[in-house]
C-alpha cells in the first residue's frame, strides 16, 4: 500500500470509496510479493500493481464489482507453467489477492494509517481474509495501541483481537507482512481463522561494529530476527562482503565516524553492537552512541575492559544517565563460550529488551507468557 499511498490518500480524503487488491498469500514463483497493492477509484483510475502486468485486468473488473457491491473478495490467480499464458500469470506461479472496498466508512481508520507511514511510525492493519467470522473485518495496530475489531460484535472478539495484537507487534518489530492462523477465539493451536497482518514498517537495523569472528555470528542471528544488519569496521582487509555474508552491508570506515554519519538512521528500535573491545575503536564509538536514540547499545569485553572503559567515557563528558544506558559486557548470561554461543546471549538480551521479558526460566514465572500491551 505504500506504492500507492499519494493515489489512495488523495480519492479518501475526496470522500470516495474506492476498490483496493492487496496480495496477502504467494505460491510458487508469484511475481509480486505479499503486501504488493493496486487501487481503482471510482473513477476507473488505477495505481500501482499486484502482478507486474500479468493479472491486472482482471483485478481491475473485481475491484469495480467490489466498490459497486461494498463486499470484500478473496480471488486466487495462477495456473500450472504449461498453461499460464491462458489466463495471463506467465510465470506460472499462484497469488491470493484480497480486494476490499476502502472508504471513510468502510476503513475509519485510514487516515491514521496513511498519517503513520508517511511519518515512518510502525503500523500494522490486520484483516480476517478466511475461515469463520466476517471477511475483511479489520484492526489497526500501533505499538502502543489499536482500534477496530476483527471479530466485532461477537462475545469472543477481546480474545482473538489480543492474540492478534500480540502477533501483529511481533511482526511490526521485525518488518515482516504475512499470513497467521488462529482458532475462533484466538488459538494459536488451530488454524479455522486466517488474518492477514500487513506491516508497515522499515525493519529494526542492527548495526555491528568489529570485523571479528563474533561479528559474524551475531550478524547472522540478526538478520534471522529480522534486522538490517551492517558491519563496519575501518580495516578493509577484515570488512569484507566475503567474510559476512548475512550482513546487508559491510562498510570500511572508522566506526564513530559512519555512526555519526548515520544518525539520521537511528531510532529506538536500533541495536548497536560494539564488539571490537579496543580503545581507539570503542570508546569514541560509544561516545557517539550514547548519545544517539539507539534504543539498545551492547558493548563486548570483560570486567576490567567494562571498568576501564566507563573511565574513559566519564573523562570524555558523558553523564551518568548517558553511561547507564550502556549494556556491557554485553548479552545475558547464558554461560556462553563460542561465538555462535554469544551471539544467541546477545540476542536474547535483544528480545528481552524489546518485550520486557525477565530474563528468567518461564518455569519460574507466572501469568501470561507475552506481556499485555496496547
Amino acid at each position: 500500500m505504500r506504492d500507492v499511498l499519494d493515489d489512495i490518500a488523495g480519492w479518501y480524503a475526496s470522500g470516495e470509496t474506492f476498490g483496493l487488491a492487496t496480495v496477502v498469500h504467494t505460491f510458487r514463483s508469484a511475481p509480486r510479493p505479499a503486501g504488493a497493492a493496486m487501487a481503482v477509484s471510482a473513477g476507473g483510475e488505477v495505481a500501482g500493481s499486484v502482478s507486474g502486468g500479468c493479472v491486472e485486468g482482471a483485478v481491475y473488473e473485481l475491484a469495480r464489482s467490489v466498490i459497486a457491491s461494498g463486499e470484500p473478495v478473496v480471488r486466487r490467480y495462477g495456473v500450472s507453467d504449461d498453461d499460464a499464458f491462458a489466463v495471463g500469470l506467465t510465470c506460472g506461479g499462484i497469488l491470493d489477492v484480497l480486494v476490499e472496498p476502502v472508504g471513510p466508512a468502510t476503513f475509519p481508520e485510514f487516515a491514521e494509517v496513511a498519517e503513520a507511514m508517511r511519518a515512518r511510525e510502525p503500523v500494522a492493519v490486520a484483516t480476517v481474509i478466511g475461515g469463520p467470522g466476517r471477511l475483511g473485518a479489520r484492526r489497526v495496530v500501533w505499538r502502543d495501541r489499536a482500534s477496530g475489531s476483527l471479530a466485532p460484535g461477537e462475545p469472543h472478539a477481546a480474545r482473538l483481537d489480543a492474540a492478534v495484537d500480540d502477533d501483529a507487534r511481533g511482526m511490526l518489530a521485525q518488518g515482516l507482512t504475512g499470513s497467521r492462523h488462529y482458532g475462533r477465539e484466538g488459538e494459536r493451536r488451530l488454524d479455522d481463522l486466517t488474518v492477514f497482518v500487513h506491516s508497515f514498517a522499515p525493519p529494526p537495523r542492527l548495526l555491528v561494529f568489529g570485523a571479528i569472528d563474533f561479528a559474524a555470528a551475531v550478524a547472522r542471528i540478526g538478520k534471522f530476527l529480522g534486522y538490517h544488519v551492517t558491519v563496519c569496521d575501518a580495516r578493509p582487509v577484515f570488512a569484507t562482503p566475503k567474510r559476512f555474508p548475512d550482513a546487508d552491508e559491510v562498510v570500511v570506515k572508522w566506526p564513530h565516524k559512519f555512526l555519526e554519519e548515520s544518525r539520521d538512521l537511528v531510532d529506538e528500535r536500533t541495536a548497536v553492537c560494539v564488539l571490537t573491545h579496543d580503545p581507539k575503536f570503542d570508546v569514541p564509538l560509544l561516545e557517539v552512541a550514547l548519545r544517539t536514540g539507539a534504543g539498545y547499545v551492547g558493548a563486548m569485553g570483560s570486567r576490567r575492559t567494562h571498568d576501564d572503559r566507563l573511565a574513559r567515557l566519564r573523562e570524555a563528558g558523558l553523564t551518568p544517565r548517558e553511561l547507564a544506558r550502556l549494556r556491557s559486557p554485553i548479552g545475558l548470561d547464558l554461560g556462553a563460550r563460542t561465538p555462535e554461543e554469544t551471539a544467541v546471549s546477545i540476542a536474547a538480551e535483544l528480545v528481552q529488551l524489546r518485550w520486557g521479558g525477565s530474563g528468567r526460566p518461564l518455569t519460574d514465572t507466572g501469568g501470561r507468557i507475552h506481556a499485555a500491551q496496547g
